[in-house]
């Protein structure tokens, strides 16, 4: 198991490190930045760090050796005449995810933005363009913002068998899907349900919050929606409901999803109340387990604070390395467990609010 964890926060990027004592804060970088996304290319070892500055913008920065050195690369910018509908100029406001290509590709790299870019780098991250056959899919000036003002791409899987193979999620509009590394997108969204909307079923608009990939069965998806948490077999040809119906589970709403990687039945959520009241259910936060695809759910809440809680998790918030897991609240609490999910630690409790949680 990997024994760093690198954590995007309100106020900069914070490296976790395991030891004999347990985990211990071991770096800081771009202290009082925003660092939406934090993550390693596994492929070559190299840290991305994705900032929004507020004022300042946007800025992108990769580390060759470990956070030592940092080089800031240009970020994607939308071409000139870019519009996110008549009228209105297309300019990059946030680096939502960023995500390596395949192994066949060892210098591809995806970036999801808002509001609603996908880019694409072919030479590790110096250079970028924006990814015209997603940008301009008939359906995109449909696109809308859920808790940002526009819409933005969130979720990127690149299927580790075909390389060409790619979902997106997009909030708000679902999830999509190529075969042919770009040149055609498809929705993906059947099953899913948008209560928000008019048509409750309706093709574009869905709110997919998270979705997750099995990395040895890739076929089978996870998403935490708006609306629910479902799950797929079939490559996202048909989403099935899988929260419980039950008044006594919490497994309904929430934003993130983390899948095992080997294992097509087994995901963990991080549950919350509801889009309107974005805390902890029963003011008790925990974690909920499926071994048998959402059938069944476990909920775990020893070492979880249980009374007056009101953390919940970002989308990125939640990762899973064997049998190790850590996430972080949007309240700056921090958490790690040694068995799967089923007893936690605090690790640090006065972090700034954590966006993205990463084994490195």
């Amino acid at each position: 198991m990997r024994e760093n964890v690198l954590l995007g926060t309100r106020k900069g990027l914070i490296v976790l490190a395991r030891s004999s004592n347990g985990w211990n804060v071991v770096g800081e970088h771009f202290v009082g930045a925003q660092v939406t996304y934090a993550v390693v290319d596994h492929r070559t070892g190299r840290w991305w760090a994705c900032l929004e500055h507020g004022h300042w913008g946007i800025k992108l920065h990769r580390s060759d050796d470990r956070g030592a050195t940092w080089e800031e690369v240009p970020a994607p910018k939308y071409p000139d005449g870019s519009e996110i509908s008549e009228g209105k100029p297309a300019s990059t406001k946030y680096l939502w995810v960023l995500e390596p290509g395949g192994s066949g590709q060892p210098q591809r790299l995806y970036l999801g933005t808002i509001p609603g870019g996908l880019f694409v780098s072919d030479d590790s991250g110096s250079s970028w363009s924006l990814h015209l056959p997603l940008w301009n899919h008939p359906s995109r000036p449909s696109w809308f913002g859920g808790g940002m003002d526009e819409a933005g791409i969130h979720s990127i899987l690149v299927d580790p068998r075909d390389s060409r193979h790619i979902f997106v999620g997009v909030s708000c509009a679902g999830v999509f899907e190529t075969r042919n590394g770009g040149e055609t997108w498809a929705p993906r969204n059947s099953g899913c349900r948008a209560d928000f909307l008019p048509d409750p079923e309706a093709e574009i608009g869905q709110d997919p919050h998270s979705v997750a990939m099995c990395a040895d069965h890739p076929d089978v998806l996870w998403q935490q929606n708006h609306c629910g948490v479902y799950r797929s077999n079939n490559a996202g040809e048909q989403w099935e409901t899988i929260s419980q119906s039950d008044d006594e589970s919490p497994v309904h709403f929430g934003f993130v999803v983390s899948a095992d990687p080997s294992n097509p039945d087994e995901a963990w959520i991080v549950p919350a109340v509801s889009d309107e009241q974005r805390i902890a259910v029963d003011r008790a936060l925990c974690v909920c387990h499926t071994l048998d695809g959402g059938k069944t759910w476990q909920t775990y809440r020893q070492g979880l604070p249980q009374k007056n809680c009101y953390d919940f998790v970002f989308r990125h918030g939640l990762d899973v390395d064997g049998d190790r897991l850590l996430f972080g609240t949007a309240t700056g609490a921090t958490f790690s467990s040694d068995d799967r999910g089923q007893t936690w630690q605090a690790v640090a409790p006065h972090l700034p609010p954590v966006y993205s949680v990463r084994f490195a």
